[in-house]
C-alpha cells in the first residue's frame, strides 16, 4: 500500500478535489477508518442470511447487500475525486459513515411489518447518504470545472429518482411490496453508470472523460474484498466458538479456513495485481473503473458473504447429509465469486479470454452441487469437493502464469 502522507496538490489552495496530474492518489486514513462501519454493514448481510432461511430471506438479503455495496463504492468515486485532507471533504465522509452505521443498524429488521419494522430508517438513511453527498460533490467539483459539476448533477438526478422508490417501499404495509420497489430503485441505480447517467436537457456522461487514479480505486476494491473475507472469518471463528469442539467440526472449521485462504489467493496471486496495472496504464481508466471496479467487484464481494453463510451452516452440522440449504449456498457463493474473480480477470487481460481455470473450477462446482441435490453426500464430503475446485483453480493459475508446470515447481521449491 502506497504511503499515507497528506496529498501534495498543484491546485488551488481553495479546491476541495485531488490534483490526479500528481500521479496515484494514496489511500488516506480516513477511508481505512470509513471502512470499519461497511465491515459492520457485511457481518449484518450475513446474519441476515443466517436468520432468514429459504428463497425469500435470500432475496431479501440480496437486496441489502447491492445497497450496501453501491453505497460503499460510489463513496470510493468521491474519495478518490476529493481530497480527504481537506476538512469539508473529511466531515462529509464522517457524516455519510455515520448514515452508513444507521443504514447497517436498521439491516435486520428493514423487511419487518408493524413495530418491529425498521424499514423506513433503512431507507432515509440510505437514500440520504446517497443525495445529500452527490449534491455536496455537485458544489465541490462544480467551482473547479463546470463539465465535472454537471456530471455530479447527472448522478444526483439519477438518486433522487431512485429515492422516491426508496421511501415508497419504506412506507409499504407487504414485504412483497416492499421487496419490489427496493429492487426497482436499486435496478435505475446500477443501470445509471451504463447509460451514462443520461438526463433530458443534460445530455450523459462519458467514462472517457473521468479523471480518477487508476491505483487508487484498485487498492479500494482491493481492501474491500479483504474486509469481506475478514468478515467471513470472523463469521466462521464466532460460530465454531459458541459450539463443541469435536474432531468432525474441527475438520470443518479447517476447510472453512482454507476456502477462505483460497478466496484469497484467486483474487489476490495475480489478479489484483494485474487489474490495477491494467487501470493505471489504460487511456480510459474512468470506464475501467466502472466496469472491472464498480461492477465486476460485486459479485466478487457477494460471493465471499454468501460462502460466509454456508461455513456457518456447515459448522451447525457437519457430520449429517448435505442439506439443501447448504448446497444453496455452498454453491451459489462459490459460482458467484469464481465468475466476478474471472470476468474481472478477463476484462483486466489484454487477450480479454475468460480463464479456463475458471472454467474447470466452475464446472466441478455446478456438477457437485446437481449431484449433492439427488444423492447428497455428508456435509461436510460435499464442502471438501468444492474447497477442492478452489484448489484446482488456484494451482492452475499458480503453475501456469510462470512458465510450465515443471519449470513453476522447480523455480517455487528451488527458492530460485
Amino acid at each position: 500500500m502506497a504511503d499515507r502522507k497528506p496529498e501534495i496538490s498543484a491546485a488551488p489552495a481553495t479546491s476541495l478535489l485531488r490534483n490526479h496530474g500528481g500521479g496515484h492518489a494514496p489511500v488516506s486514513y480516513l477511508e481505512l477508518f470509513f471502512d470499519l462501519v461497511y465491515a459492520f454493514a457485511i457481518t449484518q448481510a450475513s446474519h441476515f442470511l443466517l436468520m432468514h432461511p429459504g428463497w425469500a430471506g435470500l432475496l431479501e438479503g440480496t437486496l441489502l447487500f447491492l445497497a450496501v455495496w453501491w453505497a460503499w463504492v460510489y463513496t470510493s468515486w468521491v474519495a478518490n475525486w476529493a481530497n480527504p485532507d481537506r476538512v469539508p471533504v473529511r466531515l462529509l465522509l464522517l457524516m455519510v459513515m455515520f448514515a452508513s452505521m444507521v443504514m447497517a443498524v436498521a439491516m435486520p429488521k428493514a423487511f419487518e411489518t408493524g413495530a418491529e419494522d425498521m424499514g423506513l430508517v433503512f431507507a432515509l438513511s440510505y437514500s440520504g447518504l446517497q443525495v445529500l453527498r452527490t449534491l455536496f460533490m455537485v458544489w465541490a467539483m462544480g467551482r473547479d470545472e463546470r463539465a465535472a459539476g454537471i456530471n455530479m448533477l447527472r448522478i444526483l438526478a439519477w438518486f433522487v429518482a431512485s429515492a422516491g422508490f426508496w421511501l415508497a417501499g419504506a412506507l409499504a404495509e407487504m414485504s412483497e411490496r416492499r421487496i419490489t420497489l427496493w429492487a426497482i430503485a436499486l435496478a435505475i441505480e446500477y443501470l445509471g453508470p451504463s447509460q451514462g447517467y443520461r438526463v433530458p436537457f443534460l445530455g450523459r456522461s462519458d467514462p472517457s472523460e473521468w479523471r480518477i487514479s487508476g491505483g487508487h480505486m484498485a487498492e479500494r476494491c482491493a481492501l474491500f474484498v479483504i474486509i469481506a473475507l475478514g468478515e467471513g472469518i470472523i463469521v466462521t471463528g464466532s460460530s465454531f466458538a459458541q459450539l463443541s469442539h469435536e474432531p468432525l467440526r474441527a475438520i470443518a472449521f479447517l476447510l472453512a479456513f482454507i476456502g477462505s485462504v483460497l478466496m484469497w489467493w484467486i483474487y489476490f496471486d495475480r489478479g489484483a495485481a494485474r487489474g490495477a496495472e491494467h487501470i493505471e496504464h489504460h487511456a480510459e481508466p474512468g470506464r475501467i473503473a466502472r466496469n472491472a471496479f464498480t461492477y465486476l467487484h460485486m459479485p466478487i464481494v457477494a460471493g465471499i458473504v454468501i460462502t460466509a453463510v454456508a461455513d456457518a451452516i456447515l459448522l451447525a452440522n457437519p457430520a449429517g447429509p448435505t442439506s439443501l440449504r447448504l448446497v444453496l449456498f455452498q454453491s451459489i457463493g462459490l459460482l458467484v465469486y469464481v465468475l466476478g474473480v474471472g470476468f474481472f480477470k478477463s476484462y483486466s487481460s489484454d487477450r480479454g479470454n475468460f480463464p479456463v481455470s475458471h472454467m474447470a473450477g466452475l464446472g466441478v462446482i455446478a456438477v457437485t452441487s446437481l449431484v449433492a441435490c439427488v444423492r447428497p453426500p455428508s456435509a461436510l464430503a460435499f464442502v471438501a469437493l468444492t474447497v477442492a475446485a478452489l484448489a484446482l483453480i488456484a494451482m492452475w493459475e499458480w503453475v501456469s502464469f510462470h512458465g510450465g508446470w515443471r519449470e513453476r515447481f522447480r523455480t517455487a521449491f528451488d527458492g530460485g
